[in-house]
């Protein structure tokens, strides 16, 4: 079944006899909320949530011309003020690095990625559902591939659903990501749960991994990832969506559960990466000179735990999380408030859902969201 609006394929509501129809769930700020809670086969609490809007930013769109000297590109400034200032500054580090001391092979490109390569763009779509959408650029030069990544600046997400409204198009050899990410300095000790689109794959398939998938001997760990199967072409918008728990990573589809993976799961406080890439290997394909990829993005949320950095949030209030645990409380509140994102009907806005956590139990369990799912598939046929 193919869906067109972006939160379609959340669950039309709960049972008539769950606590409340989803349309009288009550909008509410996010300051109000003492824990969110998710849907999906596993549903998970956690202690907050950010939501970053790229559709109405028409007075940043500009895409910046493709700089065809590696030193140039690294050394481009943002594409637009957007990136200079709150809340891109406050929450995102675009990068200029380069994997010049990293090129282990002859057929490795030598990779840049720019500033440049990250840019505010009209969304010009036959029927354009946002004015604007943000972009991430890799395009192959005759020297180097020059490439584009942003990062978190918290490195203590510890645990989270992040998802992204996003499309992945262009030439053939790169691939665009969405990650977590706890570096080491031995590869085999790196925490990393991975989405990745290879635009050399057919478009119904994403690879899904754990990191590392490569034994210290260079043998794959078959455990660690999956080439699956998703319902919905990675060209077309979708939402792709990570929820990494302590014992299980998984990710939807457009509210499809398209793999889990509970092999060598994160443990520990990470990163939140994006990036559009290509270094001429195997794994990424090796793009035509002249041909470029993008990944496009509507949207970005985030709801999650940290580990107990004290953060400001949009109206300045010093907000202290507690150490995340499997059911996550916030200091000195508790979880009384407890809000979704998942059943509002307005993207990035909660909803409060209960004012006792106990009460959502049972409501938000696999067996309630899939007798939630069929009365929705039955309404909708």
């Amino acid at each position: 079944m193919a869906f067109t609006n972006p939160r379609s394929y959340l669950l039309a509501g709960l049972a008539m006899t769950a606590l409340t129809k989803a349309a009288d769930f009550q909008e509410t700020s996010d300051n109000d909320c003492d824990c969110f809670v998710t849907n999906g086969t596993d549903a998970k609490y956690f202690t907050s949530h950010k939501f970053y809007d790229f559709r109405s930013l028409s007075q940043y769109a500009n895409v910046p011309e493709p700089i065809n000297d590696p030193q140039d590109s690294s050394n481009a400034p943002p594409a637009s003020d957007y990136f200079k200032q709150s809340p891109w500054a406050d929450s995102w580090g675009t990068q200029a690095w380069n994997n010049s001391g990293n090129q282990d092979d002859e057929a490795k490109l030598l990779m840049v990625n720019s500033l440049s390569n990250v840019y505010i763009e009209k969304n010009r779509d036959q029927d354009p559902e946002s004015d604007t959408f943000l972009t991430l650029r890799t395009m192959r030069h005759d020297e180097f591939q020059s490439a584009a990544e942003f990062e978190s600046i918290p490195m203590s997400y510890h645990f989270l659903s992040a998802r992204m409204y996003a499309r992945t198009v262009g030439a053939k050899g790169a691939i665009s990501a969405m990650f977590t990410y706890r570096k080491s300095d031995d590869p085999n000790l790196i925490q990393e749960a991975d989405l990745e689109i290879r635009t050399i794959d057919p478009p119904d398939t994403i690879q899904y991994t754990n990191q590392p998938s490569y034994s210290r001997t260079g043998d794959t760990v078959s455990q660690a990832t999956q080439n699956a199967t998703v319902p919905r072409s990675w060209e077309e918008w979708s939402v792709h969506r990570v929820d990494w728990h302590p014992k299980t990573t998984t990710w939807y589809v457009d509210g499809q559960n398209v793999s889990q993976i509970g092999f060598q799961t994160p443990r520990d406080p990470a990163q939140v990466i994006f990036n559009m890439w290509s270094e001429g290997t195997v794994w990424t394909g090796n793009m035509t000179r002249g041909d470029a990829a993008y990944m496009q993005i509507q949207w970005i949320e985030l709801l999650y735990n940290s580990t107990g950095d004290a953060t400001t949030n949009s109206n300045g209030n010093v907000r202290h999380d507690v150490e995340t645990k499997h059911v996550v409380k916030r200091k000195n509140d508790g979880c009384k408030m407890v809000c979704s994102v998942d059943e509002s009907h307005k993207i990035g806005t909660a909803v409060l859902v209960a004012n006792d956590a106990s009460l959502v139990k049972g409501v938000y369990s696999p067996l309630g969201f899939a007798f939630a799912s069929f009365v929705t598939l039955f309404a909708m046929v």
